[in-house]
This record gives structure tokens, C-alpha cells and sequence, in this order.
């Protein structure tokens, strides 16, 4: 039978119902009962014990709020009656020792990937477009209709049908052909990439877009790029070029630069640069999967259209998963700051490094000062849905996000647009914006991004597969065409959270072998949003 009630830590003074309980129902938690006050649907919370205003909150073994009316025994926390309140960190206490996890079945295992001359490994071969200002943006709409038409004979979609029989009058749809491999190339793809940077914002925010530009070509999912620049934007050329020298002294990858306002007519500019893309993806297309070991992976972590559940079983399996990364010798970065508020102190205190301790702490200061100048604050961070399902502050959403680095030490700390260089657990400044963050995970290298939700997210990545993972059953039973794992037979007490982060590492070396497309690559998501560096959530 599911246990209908569940204390994630013994410090806690709340319980998260796992069902929906009913005003009156009497619930058991360990040797004690409970009389629920108010209906209380799953993944909300109720106090185990009265509370007076100003009571602490704690949940996760950490402070998440403050009673800012009485709450009495059984009653569920909401944001009327909780105020956010996380606890002040000011330096590292300790050191946290770690023990980790037996991975003497993982040590032989072997990817399919393509070997990079640098020793990285992707898990794709992309063939990149981006410009670097948004004035450029439409002769790259115009290259990728282009060489999507040609490359990938693209069939016509079911929606397509639609509209043309409503056009035509039409009540039936002509079926539309099983899909089939019509790519001219079969081990290269090719993507690209709009935005609107580069040029009309501050200086800072034009010279960590080419950091970040740099970071797409570096990443080992990328075989090349063409890059294609107006002249006289913030941005310049040799800005981009001596990011990606100071990323990568020794770049092997082949770039294709076009600069319109020294190019001619558009029409002479694009005729160069397919001509010239043309037979570098053909050069790009001779490398091919091979044996690499799985240390060779470098997995962002993310979470987004968070619920209740997410911090109980979705982050805490992407957590094990982190430490048995980190035991084999991978790479995993954890990112979303505003959504680490809270957990300071257990975080700084498992950063080997004393100057990383610091740094984490004054990114996140800075990044909270940038918000509070704007008149806002973290404490806004929960957005409706995160509060109808549950997290009702930042520091119980963020402590439940936290879930994701396990418990391994933290071996760096970097910021926004700096490249990944140390293995094990790494820490990364970026938003908590779903697709600003996937977005700055895959700049700082990461070859596969684990993205759990537990409501439900359609994004992606244009060079990344990014492996949807969620909180609970019964969004990937209603959302089968985003979700690529579950987790929520956790829930229900039919798996281990030990079991799951298995199973998943199994699903990831399928997926970064090229035998599993993601949901998001099926869906063809390829999302890029920079983040500028002012506020953003």
C-alpha cells in the first residue's frame, strides 16, 4: 500500500501528503497520527506541530520560511499563512566529509560518441549557424530553410495537412508517410541559431554573448560553426575569436566567418557562405561514433515547471546520479543560483576549495543584489505553478532543487559563460529561467542536459539532447510526447531512488550514444535565449 504522508528529514516540522487528504482523515507518520485541519491535495505540506507567527519552518533539515500566522498541528502551509525565510550564510564552517558510492559496475561501461582532437567527446555531431547580431538573424532564417529543404527533404507535417484540408474544405487528412531516414548526411546534423544580442545593450552583455558563442563552438557536440556578423556591432569578430582562443589555445574545429557589410550584395554573401558550409558539413559528416568511456560525460542539471514532488524523487535521483558521476570520474554541473537560496551553507561547506567557498557566495550576493535593485527579490522566484503544486517559498523550492548535486564535494565554481575544466560536481552562475539556464549549461560544456519538471516543460537545445525527466507518474502518462523518464514510482515506494539513478544512467548512455533521440530533438526544440546579465529569474 503507498504511504500517504512522508518527512524528508527527521529535523523537519512539516510532512508532504503524497495523496490527497481530506479534512478530518487521521494519517500516520512513523509512531505518530495526525488529524489533517483542511483538505490538503498531494504534494503540499502540513505543519506536525502548532505553530506561533514567527515559528521557523523547517523542511529538508533547513529553514524554508516563517509562520506569519498560527498554524496549527495538521494544517497545510500556504502563502497566506508562510512568509519565505532562508537562514544567512557568511563563510564555510566545515568540511563535509563524503563517502562515495560502490561504482565498480559503471568503470568499463562505454559510450558511442564522436572524439574530439581536444579529448572531449560529443554525444552529437552538429554542424552550427549562429550570428553574432541580431541583424544577421534573417539571412539565417534564409541558410537554415535552405539547408533543411535540401539536407533533410522534410516531409510535410500532419499539421501542414491539417490547415490544407481546412483550406481545401476538406474533412479528411491525406495520411502522412512513416518517417524515414532522408538526410543526405547521415552522421552530421545541422542547426542554428537566432538571437537578440550582439549590438544595442550594454558592452558586458555583447562581450558574454561571444563568450557564450565561443562556448557553443567549443562544446564537443559541435563540429564546426559558421558564423555570420554585420560589421559594425558591439560584438565584433575578433571579441568572439578571442573568447574561443582563451576557451581553446589550440582549436582545431574549422569556422567560417562571413561579415556582411564587407561581403557585397546578400545574394553574393549567401552564395559563399553555401558553397562554403556545403563542403565543410561534408568534411564533418567522415567522423563517426566510437568506444568512450562514460567519464567522458558532462551532464548539466536542471529542473523546471518544478512541483512538489520534484525536491522527493526526480532531484534527488538526478542527485545519486551526480554522485555516482562524480565516483566514476564524469562531470556534472549544477546551475539555477536564485534556486540554490537557502542551501548556502551545506553548499559552501562541500567546496574543496576555500576561494570557491567565497565565490559562490559573492555570485550569489551579487546576483540577489541585481535583483533587489529592480525592485524584486528571490523570494519572487516561485512562479503560480510551483505555488499550486506545493512550493509555496524560494528556500523550500530551492532546497528541493538543491537535490540535484547529491552530496559530493563541489570541485569548482564558475561563472556565467566560463568552461567546464575539473571533474566531479561543479557549480555554474545562471538564471532560473528553464532556457536561459539549458541555454548557459551547454555554453559551459555540458554534453547532455537531465531536466526533471514535474508539470511539464517543452524546450530544448540545438546541439545538446536535453533528457526530460519527470516528478510524478501521472504527467508522463498525460505528457508522453515530452516526458522521457519518470521518477514517480518513488512516490509510490515501487523503486529506490538508488534504483532509478541506475536505470537513468542507463537511458543516458543510450540517449548519448545516438540509439535513443530524446523527445525534444523528436519535437525538434531547439531553443537559445541568452542570458543578459541584468535581472532574469
Amino acid at each position: 500500500m503507498q504511504k500517504k504522508v512522508l518527512k524528508v528529514n527527521p529535523k523537519d516540522n512539516v510532512a508532504v501528503a503524497l495523496v490527497d487528504l481530506a479534512q478530518g482523515e487521521t494519517v500516520t507518520l512513523g509512531e505518530l497520527t495526525y488529524e489533517i485541519i483542511k483538505d490538503t491535495k498531494a504534494k503540499h505540506k502540513f505543519v506536525t506541530e502548532d505553530l506561533a507567527v514567527g515559528d521557523s519552518i523547517i523542511m529538508y533539515g533547513v529553514l524554508v520560511g516563517k509562520a506569519s500566522q498560527p498554524i496549527r498541528k495538521g494544517e497545510v502551509i500556504t502563502t497566506e499563512n508562510v512568509k519565505h525565510q532562508s537562514a544567512k550564510v557568511e563563510r564555510k564552517t566545515e568540511t563535509t566529509s563524503w563517502t562515495a558510492p560502490n561504482v565498480d559496475k559503471w568503470k568499463d561501461k562505454t559510450f558511442m560518441g564522436y572524439h574530439r582532437e581536444d579529448g572531449q567527446v560529443g554525444t552529437e555531431n552538429v554542424w552550427l549557424f549562429f550570428p553574432l547580431v541580431f541583424c544577421e538573424n534573417r539571412n539565417v532564417e534564409i541558410l537554415k530553410d535552405v539547408f533543411e529543404k535540401e539536407l533533410l527533404f522534410e516531409k510535410v507535417t500532419k499539421h501542414q495537412l491539417l490547415l490544407r484540408s481546412l483550406i481545401n474544405n476538406s474533412e479528411t487528412e491525406t495520411a502522412v508517410e512513416e518517417e524515414q531516414d532522408s538526410r543526405v548526411f547521415k552522421n552530421i546534423e545541422v542547426k542554428f541559431i537566432t538571437h537578440q544580442g550582439g549590438c544595442g545593450g550594454i558592452r558586458q552583455d555583447a562581450e558574454a554573448l561571444g563568450r557564450l558563442l565561443a562556448g557553443y563552438v567549443n562544446n564537443p557536440n559541435v563540429a564546426g560553426a559558421t558564423v555570420l556578423s554585420l560589421g559594425c556591432q558591439n560584438l565584433q569578430v575578433q571579441i568572439f575569436k578571442d573568447a574561443l582562443e582563451k576557451i581553446s589555445p589550440d582549436n582545431k574545429k574549422p569556422i567560417i566567418v562571413y561579415e556582411q557589410q564587407k561581403s557585397g550584395t546578400v545574394d553574393e554573401m549567401l552564395s559563399g557562405i553555401i558553397k562554403d558550409s556545403y563542403e565543410a558539413i561534408k568534411q564533418a559528416n567522415e567522423i563517426e561514433r566510437k568506444p568512450a568511456p562514460i567519464s567522458k560525460l558532462v551532464l548539466g542539471l536542471e529542473c523546471g515547471g518544478s512541483d512538489g514532488f520534484s525536491g522527493i524523487s526526480a532531484n534527488p535521483v538526478l542527485g545519486q546520479l551526480s554522485d555516482l558521476m562524480a565516483g566514476i570520474g564524469g562531470s556534472t554541473i549544477l546551475s539555477e543560483f536564485p534556486e540554490l537560496c537557502g542551501v548556502e551553507q551545506e553548499l559552501v561547506n562541500r567546496c574543496v576549495k576555500e576561494e570557491d567557498a567565497e565565490r559562490f557566495l559573492q555570485l550569489m550576493k551579487d546576483f540577489e543584489n541585481s535583483v533587489v535593485a529592480a525592485g524584486s527579490g528571490f523570494d519572487m522566484n516561485p512562479s503560480p505553478g510551483n505555488i499550486k503544486d506545493g512550493l509555496i517559498t524560494d528556500a523550500m523550492k530551492s532546497a528541493g532543487a538543491a537535490k540535484k548535486g547529491g552530496s559530493s564535494p563541489i570541485n569548482d565554481v564558475l561563472d556565467f559563460t566560463e568552461y567546464i575544466k575539473e571533474p566531479g560536481l561543479n557549480l555554474l552562475c545562471t538564471p532560473g529561467n528553464d532556457v536561459e539556464c539549458t541555454t548557459a549549461l551547454v555554453g559551459s560544456g555540458s554534453n547532455v542536459v537531465l531536466f526533471t519538471t514535474g508539470l511539464g516543460t517543452p524546450t530544448g537545445n540545438p546541439v545538446v539532447p536535453v533528457v526530460k525527466i519527470s516528478s510524478n507518474t501521472s504527467l508522463s502518462e498525460r505528457m508522453p510526447d515530452i516526458i522521457d523518464f519518470n521518477t514517480g514510482d518513488v512516490i509510490t515506494g515501487e523503486k529506490s531512488i538508488d534504483e532509478k539513478a541506475e536505470e537513468l544512467l542507463e537511458f543516458i548512455i543510450e540517449v548519448a550514444s545516438g540509439e535513443v533521440k530524446t523527445k525534444a530533438a523528436i519535437l525538434n526544440q531547439n531553443d537559445f535565449i541568452p542570458w543578459r546579465r541584468g535581472v532574469s529569474l
